[in-house]
């Protein structure tokens, strides 16, 4: 007997998450890919490096203004990053509720920041805010061959209707 598939909207939906340096030196990455397999969404893409200032600057445009940015820039040029891009259902949305408040202050106990995070300014992840930013940070962080389609063996029966 053959299982019929029906296609859920949003399971193809991908979304940029980036682990800082603050997060890459204290050894969190390994802890912060856990939480994303364990959600059950699946990684597409993942590499280490030393974050360019034009990568930064066209990451970070919506902030240019702000008086943190040099900051921020600096920060973030300041050691590796892990960038990442996730796959699944609702990915955007769940990812930023994994992640949590920017302010750990703020953040629930249970997210990674509410459980990793010192300051808001070391607050130790990136998560895409929207399906279009997601769209745009992939395509800014990503090449398109660094990107792996393939076929996950849970997700046929985890997205089975």
């Amino acid at each position: 007997m053959k299982c019929l598939f029906i296609v859920i909207a949003g399971v193809s939906e991908r979304t940029l998450i980036a682990v800082k340096p603050d997060g890459v030196q204290r050894r969190l990455v390994g802890q912060i890919v856990q939480r994303f397999e364990q959600r059950g969404f699946k990684l597409v893409g993942m590499k280490l490096l030393q974050a360019r200032e034009d990568i930064l600057s066209q990451h970070y445009h919506d902030l240019h203004k702000k008086p943190f940015y040099p900051n921020l820039l600096r920060y973030m040029s300041s050691g590796p990053v892990v960038a990442m891009v996730w796959e699944g259902h609702n990915v955007v949305r769940t990812s930023r509720l994994m992640v949590g408040n920017t302010n750990p202050a703020e953040a629930y106990p249970g997210t990674i920041r509410g459980d990793y995070s010192v300051h808001i300014s070391r607050n130790v992840i990136h998560a895409s805010d929207s399906v279009e930013g997601a769209q745009r940070e992939i395509h800014l962080w990503f090449d398109r061959r660094e990107l792996v389609d393939w076929d996950c063996c849970d997700h046929s029966s985890s997205y089975q209707v």
